[in-house]
């Protein structure tokens, strides 16, 4: 694959439910110059929509982003290879570690988010998740549980320091001491809080969306295989209306006729697709890392810590996402661009459509046999080209 500039043009893109379709032409800086609806709804062998965002994505292409010392050449490497599969904006994830590694982390993230080519273009911002989780069995994960602590401003703000890139979202456990104080003082300062990594109880979850929280994290994981029939975290999260939920669609982390239950129950417009992809993903099976835990990507796509039946992330990819949606449960392209693009930038305070001298955000799919696939994709200036 490759990078190449853009030439101004014009383009039909579809933008969704509400949006329809738009008519954008671009200027020479790969910016958007006009933005007008258009009726044009003829059949064509090749789609443009919006670019998908995704929200929770720890590593990709060979490159975690928990890794020590990530450059700036191995966050563009990364993002060259989510822009291939239809990522035009991400949230890097920083998952939990000592206080003193993950506010490193996130610095070197940032300082490689300004010296890169994409990171200014493609990175909205980061996602922080934990240390403010669940250490029990089962809803812990791959995260470290000796890292594990109450949640505190202070023990934040030493994680996200002085940041030049801002922190997006953040996930906690809201049975965690102090959980429902630290998600109105993080929502207060503009970052949104999803639930995650967590066994709360459904009262502890009211609490949690009445604070502030917006969103449930990987719903369907980071759960005991061994859950109460009725009084569990995961049916309140689902049975909460102020809860949008995030979910794999990869077919490993949920079976597509459960997830077919999950979506009936938070409905259309509370689903958000996420990849929760590691450095395994868009690569080869074998060895990789996620922060200070070994994991594997195994021949059918599982991610796993070696010997473990626990998934740690996913080598999943958004277009691949996409193409099983739209194969399981008969959705458009439409409708893809709501789920991977609309209501995740809703989370986080933005909006899907682009404005005036935006940087143009857009993906060109061509139908194949086994659903569409993205063959162009485009993020300001900048183009992939198989």
């Amino acid at each position: 694959m490759r990078l190449e500039p853009t030439e101004v043009g014009t383009v039909n893109v579809v933008a969704g439910r509400d949006g329809g379709y738009l008519h954008i032409r671009t200027d020479s800086f790969g910016n958007v110059a006009e933005i007008k609806p258009d009726s044009n709804k003829k059949p064509a062998k090749t789609t443009v929509t919006l670019g998908m965002v995704d929200l929770q994505v720890n590593g990709f292409a060979g490159i975690d982003f928990n890794r020590d010392g990530l450059s700036a050449a191995d966050l563009d490497r990364a993002l060259m290879a989510m822009l291939a599969h239809g990522t035009t904006r991400c949230l890097p994830t920083i998952i939990t570690s000592s206080v003193e590694k993950m506010a490193a982390r996130l610095m070197a993230l940032d300082i490689a988010v300004d010296e890169s080519h994409l990171g200014p273009l493609m990175v909205a911002g980061f996602h922080v998740e934990g240390p403010f989780l669940s250490s029990e069995d089962g809803y812990a994960g791959c995260h470290p549980k000796e890292h594990m602590c109450a949640a505190d401003a202070d023990v934040f703000a030493r994680i996200v320091g002085r940041l030049q890139t801002p922190v997006r979202l953040v996930t906690v456990a809201p049975e965690c001491d102090g959980a429902i104080e630290f998600i109105g003082q993080a929502v207060g300062q503009g970052i949104a809080v999803a639930l995650g990594h967590t066994n709360a109880t459904t009262e502890q979850i009211s609490a949690a969306v009445a604070a502030g929280a917006s969103l449930s994290t990987h719903l369907g994981n980071a759960v005991s295989h061994t859950l109460e029939k009725n009084e569990n975290p995961l049916f309140a999260q689902l049975a909460e209306d102020g809860l949008s939920a995030s979910f794999i669609a990869d077919g490993i982390h949920i079976p597509p006729a459960l997830l077919k239950i999950y979506l009936r129950a938070k409905e259309f417009e509370r689903t958000v697709l996420v990849t929760d992809a590691t450095a395994g993903a868009a690569a080869e099976p074998g060895l990789y890392s996620l922060g200070d835990v070994q994991i594997e990507r195994c021949a059918d796509g599982a991610v796993r810590e070696p010997g473990s039946p626990y998934l740690g992330g996913s080598s999943a990819t958004m277009e691949g996402i996409a193409n099983n949606i739209i194969k399981w449960f008969g959705m458009t392209l439409d409708d893809m661009v709501d789920l991977a693009r609309t209501h995740p930038l809703s989370i986080i305070g933005e909006q899907a459509l682009p404005e005036i001298g935006d940087p143009v955000e857009l993906v060109w799919w061509r139908d194949s046999p086994v659903g569409p696939r993205v063959c162009k994709a485009q993020v300001g200036p900048l183009r992939f080209a198989p």
